[in-house]
């Protein structure tokens, strides 16, 4: 007998990545339960995504989410949808994961008090290729210490209103936490020379570009650039179901994407 699929409810499910989420949920094993949304209220989140009528109506009810039997909360919604989202999990016992950016300190404190009741998986970027780039620049930043000056640059549409990505920030992190260091956000004037514990950082905005992301590693008279490039959104759904699936039986705390790799 085969085992029940996840059973998800979807928050954010009228965007882009909400009916990305919807349209590939089946594929990965899993059912949509509940679909809540800022807009399209009412409407089948089904035929939102392309996929035919599920019988799941868009509603704008952030406290939705309880009262459908889902196992998992997929979330690419706002930060304050989702502080509300946390609250509602740890009360209904449903694990989470997250993909919305641009955090504040209300919605780290929101994640790490429902983490005490749940599963939460919190990952500014959900692809799985993004998280081996992050494996390789810490290698990368290890064997080549100090001598090397490293810069952040990431590129996106012109729509994204949060800079610098939060992909960027945990490349940046990985980097700091195996050199120690000091971002530097863009650079103007006069600034002087490069000091060695500088972590450039630099976002650029324009078109309809998903996510691109390069750390280099600048030494003298070589470089190294690692690179990663979005051509499809749909990865970052298949991570996040593939995510979704994984936590549904994890026991309570914060977890990541590379745990999935890892374990």
């Amino acid at each position: 007998m085969s085992a029940s699929p996840v059973r998800i409810a979807v928050l954010e499910a009228n965007g882009r990545m909400g009916r990305a989420v919807v349209r590939l949920a089946q594929e990965n094993g899993m059912k949509v339960v509940c679909a809540v949304g800022a807009g399209d209220v009412g409407r089948d989140a089904g035929e939102l995504a392309g996929v035919g009528h599920l019988g799941v109506p868009v509603v704008s009810s952030v406290s939705s989410i309880a009262s459908n039997g889902a196992n998992v909360v997929v979330d690419f919604s706002a930060p304050q949808a989702l502080v509300e989202a946390c609250d509602v999990c740890a009360k209904a016992k449903i694990a989470l994961v997250s993909g919305t950016t641009g955090s504040s300190d209300d919605v780290r404190v929101a994640l790490d008090e429902t983490a005490k009741s749940v599963a939460v998986m919190w990952e500014p970027n959900m692809s799985v290729g993004i998280h081996v780039l992050s494996m390789l620049v810490k290698q990368a930043t290890i064997a080549l210490g100090d001598a090397f000056d490293v810069e952040v640059i990431e590129t996106h549409h012109r729509a994204k209103v949060d800079a610098p990505s939060g992909t960027a920030i945990r490349l940046g992190n990985v980097v700091r936490d195996a050199r120690s260091g000091r971002y530097v956000h863009g650079r103007e004037g006069r600034p002087g020379p490069r000091p060695r514990d500088e972590i450039g950082m630099h976002a650029v905005r324009g078109g309809d570009v998903i996510g691109d992301h390069t750390v280099f590693f600048f030494g003298d008279g070589e470089r190294i650039e690692l690179t990663h490039r979005a051509s499809n959104r749909d990865l970052f759904a298949h991570g996040a179901l593939r995510a979704a699936r994984w936590i549904a039986v994890r026991t309570p705390g914060r977890y990541t994407l590379a745990d999935i790799l890892t374990r």
